[in-house]
């Protein structure tokens, strides 16, 4: 709790001095008394809430690794994140959570159906490539939480196997090389935990919060025989179960590939803490982690788990900071592999602004270099070059027209491409309206991208007035 808020509760405002009766103190006495055993109630009951869910979890097996003492030590170089209080267990310093999702078929570990030879199975195991890896820090001191995306394609140095995508470190080391790999990436990063949950883990944890409603940005439709997967949604707002929101995650084949994948992803999470991270989720983790026990593999402690749980449904949604590695393609020829080739000047400013990693010497951008894309929602050109205009006359001159975005927004929404909230925010005091977004679902190649909504429209002079004339 906050200085502040101690303080308010400890001085509820001043009032003005009355004389009063004796019996009137008498009677205000009474009303401190009832206030006072109400907030007692209400503390034992949150005590004894938090140890029923502490003892509710305490008996599933969380941890399914076997760590040696040095992979072990990767993880707890940092000491204790968590401690127990006359209520929930809360976070007692910033912390950096590696999570990886993996995709484990019959035919990566060398089996195959005996009903079906042809068939890649999903295994439920942890072993294989990872298919998605985020970077999640958990910061009580900034009431902050940041998700940084790592693309599994990124290419970079894993111990033992040499220049490869990052993806491979879990193949071939499981969570304590992926953690060694991730912070030799990103500045030496510590990393605190890790959370390693397969495909089938995520779509049970979907069904169990109940589904997800986002905009599906366009027709999906794909299909592979071999790994029975079979993608076919249709574009527009609509509520996915567990199976419809895999097939949203595993989608990539469009010209952005995994990076697009990435961006959908964000989409995603973003849409579960909205729905999901509330306080009536915390009282329902025993049920949700009992779905997906199996399928969850963690070196988390009850107590740590809670206590992260506890600090995200608190957490508002501006204070959610969606990131992705820097880079760019290397390469759409069909003769070479593809990688993400991370920026790593790019990647130092992000940690330093967003993991209190090293430091970086950058300045405000000049606006007159800063890279701004438009993403249309309205289907209005005029109004489109109208910000075009705008924009130019407060001194951004590169700015240029992406593609439109294809979920009608009311609020514009000015995105912080690259992490960079301080140009986001300043263009947000510039432009008068919009809310500004720390996340990597706009145009690659900005710094900021403004996905553009009705509210612009609602500042357009009408037709009349631009001539002149007024109707009475």
């Amino acid at each position: 709790m906050s200085a502040r808020k101690t303080y308010e509760s400890s001085h509820p405002g001043k009032k003005k001095a009355y004389p009063v009766k004796k019996k009137r103190v008498k009677k205000k006495s009474g009303r401190w008394l009832w206030l006072w055993l109400g907030f007692t109630g209400l503390a034992m009951l949150s005590a004894t809430a938090g140890a029923m869910l502490a003892v509710s979890l305490a008996s599933m097996p969380l941890l399914q690794s076997q760590l040696s003492p040095e992979e072990a030590a990767i993880f707890g170089k940092g000491g204790s994140i968590a401690r127990s209080s006359m209520r929930l267990p809360e976070l007692t310093r910033p912390v950096n959570i590696l999570i990886l999702g993996t995709k484990v078929l019959t035919s990566d570990l060398n089996q195959q159906p005996d009903e079906d030879p042809g068939y890649h199975a999903l295994v439920n195991s942890f072993d294989g490539l990872s298919d998605t890896m985020l970077l999640v820090r958990f910061d009580p001191e900034a009431r902050k939480l940041a998700v940084l995306s790592v693309p599994r394609d990124t290419k970079t140095y894993v111990e033992g196997v040499g220049l490869t995508k990052i993806n491979a470190a879990n193949y071939h080391g499981g969570p304590a090389l992926t953690a060694k790999a991730t912070s030799e990436l990103l500045e030496g990063v510590g990393i605190d935990r890790y959370i390693r949950v397969n495909v089938q883990g995520i779509e049970k944890l979907v069904d169990a919060l109940g589904g997800v409603t986002v905009y599906v940005p366009k027709d999906m439709k794909y299909k592979d025989d071999s790994q029975h997967l079979y993608i076919d949604l249709k574009e527009g707002r609509q509520h996915l179960n567990g199976n419809q929101a895999m097939q949203f995650l595993r989608f990539r084949y469009d010209k952005y590939g995994d990076v697009g994948r990435v961006q959908r992803q964000q989409m995603l999470m973003r849409a579960l803490m909205e729905q999901a991270l509330n306080p009536t989720t915390l009282a329902r983790m025993p049920k949700i982690l009992s779905v997906i026990q199996s399928h969850l593999d963690t070196n988390l402690s009850v107590e740590e788990l809670v206590a992260l749980v506890g600090f995200g449904a608190q957490t508002k949604r501006s204070d959610v900071q969606m990131l992705m590695v820097p880079g760019r393609f290397s390469s759409d020829g069909h003769n070479e592999v593809s990688y993400w080739l991370p920026n790593h000047r790019q990647i130092e400013q992000m940690m330093a602004q967003h993991f209190d990693q090293g430091y970086s010497d950058q300045s405000d951008l000049d606006p007159g270099y800063l890279r701004v894309a438009i993403q249309d929602s309205t289907g209005e050109p005029e109004a489109v070059q109208a910000l075009v205009n705008t924009l130019q006359e407060a001194g951004y001159r590169n700015v240029y027209v992406d593609e439109s975005w294809k979920e009608p927004l009311r609020v514009t929404r000015i995105v912080a491409q690259q992490g960079d909230d301080t140009s986001a925010a300043a263009i947000r005091a510039d432009l008068g309206f919009g809310e500004v977004r720390v996340e990597s679902t706009g145009s690659l190649g900005s710094d900021v991208t403004i996905q553009l909504g009705q509210d612009w429209l609602k500042r357009q002079p009408s037709a009349d007035e631009e001539e002149g004339f007024f109707s009475f």
